[in-house]
């Protein structure tokens, strides 16, 4: 292994030569040869795919993203929108705090007349923590701000040969990655760092041969480069179990808006019990039957929820008839309902 670090200069003029032939194409990312060109990003699309892009997909948030700025096509118009129309607009994205959260900063922002320029200035914005306030700030506004995502940590790994596992090794990450990000073109910089971790320094099988750093990388130098960054190891999730109760009343289903703590926080979902923590009793007196299970994953446990079924107009104790939109339910929710369906 080569005892000298790669040159911060050399390798990030080396990236954002790689940048300008291969950035990747994102409905809410100025290219850089329309920057170059004098057009800035909109910091209101900048921070929306930052929210959105919160460990999901960049597959996973275009359609999402498309929606939401066809609907509201300015933060004034998002923080004018109606809480339950965006978390409907929101439902199968998953991590729902976000949502909460994405209206709370809306509206903040429009009070304010417009984001604040620097990472300081949106760190101070409600929902906005440090990786997101420096995303907008370097990628809107060219600040130096330092950005790291799981990309970032990947790249900043293998370039450095740091063996030391994640997250231990999270802070010496940063301090790396704060030290290859430039004055000029700082959001080029961060957008390249995330496009090369995301198409060739992958998880898996990290494209070496085509890669702008191969030369700089003591990583590949040591041929280690697939073996970092290493990782403790996790503990198993638990399980829960539970149940729902899905109630059909002639057209209308028996639903209820979640609370606005917890998981699923302000969603439309059908009664349960056992699975959340809020108990509660069966919500109607019927002749219950037991159509099957679904299963489904957060991000701290598995969960299997018992799906029991009835056709009633009686009055129910928790909740409310509605005709329900099941494109507005969340996704644990929504398989419930097509579980529901497919039995009749």
């Amino acid at each position: 292994m080569r005892d000298a670090r790669p040159d911060p200069g050399q390798a990030g003029a080396l990236l954002l030569d790689w940048y300008d032939r291969h950035a990747r194409t994102m409905p809410w990312r100025v290219g850089p040869r329309d920057r170059l060109a004098g057009h800035r990003p909109d910091p209101y699309r900048v921070w929306l795919s930052e929210v959105m892009l919160q460990q999901t997909t960049v597959a996973a948030v275009r359609d999402y993203f498309h929606r939401f700025t066809a609907r509201w096509p300015t933060v004034q118009a998002l923080a004018a929108a109606k809480d339950e129309e965006v978390m409907a607009e929101w439902a199968g994205l998953g991590y729902y705090a976000r949502a909460r959260n994405l209206l709370k900063c809306a509206r903040a922002v429009a009070d304010l007349g417009g984001f604040p320029e620097t990472r300081e200035g949106l760190l101070a914005l409600p929902g906005i923590g440090p990786y997101t306030a420096a995303a907008v700030a370097a990628i809107a506004y060219d600040e130096p701000a330092t950005v790291v995502d799981g990309n970032v940590e990947r790249v900043m790994a293998r370039l450095f040969a740091v063996e030391t596992p994640l997250p231990t090794a999270k802070p010496d990450l940063t301090a790396l990655a704060e030290s290859l990000t430039p004055r000029d073109r700082p959001g080029d910089h961060a957008q390249a760092v995330m496009d090369l971790g995301a198409t060739i320094c992958t998880p898996k099988s990290p494209a070496c041969g085509i890669c702008p750093l191969t030369a700089l990388c003591l990583a590949r130098a040591a041929g280690i480069q697939a073996e970092l960054p290493r990782k403790l190891a996790k503990p198993a999730k638990p399980t829960r179990q539970g149940r729902l109760w899905l109630v059909r009343n002639g057209p209308l289903w028996l639903v209820e808006t979640r609370p606005d703590r917890g998981l699923l926080g302000g969603m439309t979902g059908f009664p349960g019990d056992g699975w959340d923590g809020s108990g509660g009793a069966e919500p109607v007196e019927a002749a219950w039957r037991d159509i099957g299970e679904v299963r489904h994953t957060f991000t701290h446990f598995h969960l299997i929820l018992r799906v029991l079924a009835a056709e009633t107009d009686a009055n129910p104790s928790r909740g409310s008839y509605v005709r329900l939109a099941p494109a507005s339910l969340p996704t644990v929710m929504r398989k419930a309902y097509d579980l529901a369906e497919k039995t009749g």
